[in-house]
C-alpha cells in the first residue's frame, strides 16, 4: 500500500526512490519495526489477553507496543543507520522532542496493531465456529451413550407413572425407585439437551445415579462422595460430571471396604472441581480406552479453550482423574 501511495500520488519518480540508496535502507527498518510488533501482537498479547477477555490488559499491552515501536526505529533509523548512512531519518528537532517522535510514530504503529488485531479475530472467529460445531456433534454423542433408545419416551414415561400410582400405597420403596429412575431418563432425554444446566440439576442426577447402584450392591459398595461449597445459582457444561462418575463404577473396584472409591465435588465463586479415586481392576485397563476421554477434551476445549484442567493418573492400583473448570 505505501508503495502504491508512492506511485498514485507522487508518480513513478519518488516511487523509483524506494528502491536507491540510501532511501531502501531506511524503508527495510521501518518496516521491520512493523512487523516485529504485528507478530509479537498476533503471536502474544492477542492470544493472552483477547482469548481470555482480559480487555483492560490488552488496552496496556497495545500502548506498550506502540511506545516499543517509536523505540525499536528510532534505535533503527537513528543510531545503527546513521552510523551507517550518516544520515537522520527525522530532524533535529523532531528527534529531540522525544514527545513528537512517539505521536508521529502512532501513525504506523496503530496500522500494525490494527491489522494484525483484526486478522487474529477473524482466525478464532473461523476456529471458533469449527469449535462450537463439534461441541455440538460431542453433546449428541454424550446424550446417546447415556440413552441408547429413546423410541416413543412420552410412551417409556407412562409406564412408569402407571407403575408408580399402582405401587405407592403397598410397596412405597419400589414406587420410590421408579421415581427416581424416571427422573433419570427424564433428565438425559430432555433437560440434557441443553448446552448449559444448574449445577444442583447435573449433581441430582449424579445422586440418583450413584443411587441405583447401591440398590444393586446394598451394603457391599463403598464410595464416598463429598460434595463442598454452594450449590445454587451456578451452571455448568451438561453431562460433563457423569464420565468420571460412570468410569468409577464401571472399571474400577466399588465394593472393597478397605479400598473405597472417592469422589469429590469441590465448588466456589469462580471454580468447580470434581477429584475421583478408585482402586482399578487391571483386566479392564480403561485408561487407554481413549473414546471417552477424547470427547470429553474436545468438549472441554470447545467451551474453555485453554482455561480448564483435566488430569488422568495411575499410580500402583489406583487410578484418580481431576477436573477443574471455570463456573
Amino acid at each position: 500500500m505505501d508503495f502504491w501511495s508512492d506511485y498514485y500520488f507522487r508518480g513513478i519518480d519518488t516511487f523509483k526512490e524506494n528502491f536507491t540508496y540510501p532511501i531502501s535502507l531506511y524503508f527495510l527498518a521501518s518496516k521491520f519495526t512493523f512487523f516485529v510488533i504485528y507478530f509479537f501482537n498476533f503471536y502474544w498479547l492477542s492470544p493472552n489477553t483477547l482469548k481470555v477477555k482480559k480487555i483492560g490488559r490488552f488496552v496496556v499491552g497495545v500502548l506498550f507496543l506502540l511506545l516499543a515501536f517509536s523505540v525499536l526505529r528510532y534505535f533503527l533509523e537513528e543510531v545503527v543507520l546513521y552510523k551507517i548512512t550518516g544520515l537522520h531519518n527525522y530532524s533535529d528537532e523532531g528527534r529531540s522532542n522525544l514527545l513528537f517522535y512517539f505521536f508521529d510514530n502512532t501513525y504506523f504503529s496503530v496500522k500494525a496493531v490494527l491489522y494484525s488485531t483484526s486478522l487474529y479475530l477473524f482466525f478464532q472467529y473461523s476456529a471458533n465456529k469449527t469449535k462450537i460445531h463439534q461441541l455440538e456433534i460431542d453433546h449428541k454423542k454424550a446424550e446417546v451413550s447415556y440413552l441408547k433408545s429413546q423410541i416413543s419416551p412420552h410412551f417409556l414415561f407412562n409406564t412408569l407413572n402407571a407403575f408408580y400410582v399402582e405401587l405407592i400405597d403397598d410397596k412405597p420403596e419400589t414406587a420410590k425407585d421408579i421415581h427416581k429412575l424416571s427422573q433419570l431418563l427424564r433428565f438425559v432425554t430432555y433437560e440434557a439437551q441443553a448446552d448449559f444446566l444448574p449445577l444442583e440439576n447435573e449433581i441430582n442426577f449424579l445422586k440418583d445415579y450413584i443411587y441405583f447402584y447401591y440398590k444393586r450392591y446394598e451394603d457391599q459398595l463403598f464410595v464416598n462422595f463429598n460434595i463442598e461449597g454452594v450449590v445454587n445459582g451456578k451452571q455448568i457444561p451438561s453431562l460433563i460430571l457423569i464420565h468420571f462418575i460412570e468410569n468409577v463404577f464401571k472399571h474400577g473396584t466399588i465394593n472393597d471396604k478397605n479400598n473405597p472409591a472417592k469422589i469429590d465435588l469441590i465448588i466456589d465463586q469462580n471454580e468447580l472441581i470434581l477429584k475421583t479415586e478408585n482402586k482399578f481392576i487391571a483386566s479392564e485397563k480403561y485408561t487407554h480406552k481413549g473414546i471417552g476421554k477424547s470427547n470429553i477434551q474436545r468438549r472441554l476445549t470447545a467451551i474453555y479453550k485453554t482455561n480448564f484442567e483435566l488430569k488422568y493418573q495411575t499410580k500402583n492400583d489406583y487410578f484418580s482423574t481431576y477436573l477443574k473448570i471455570p463456573i
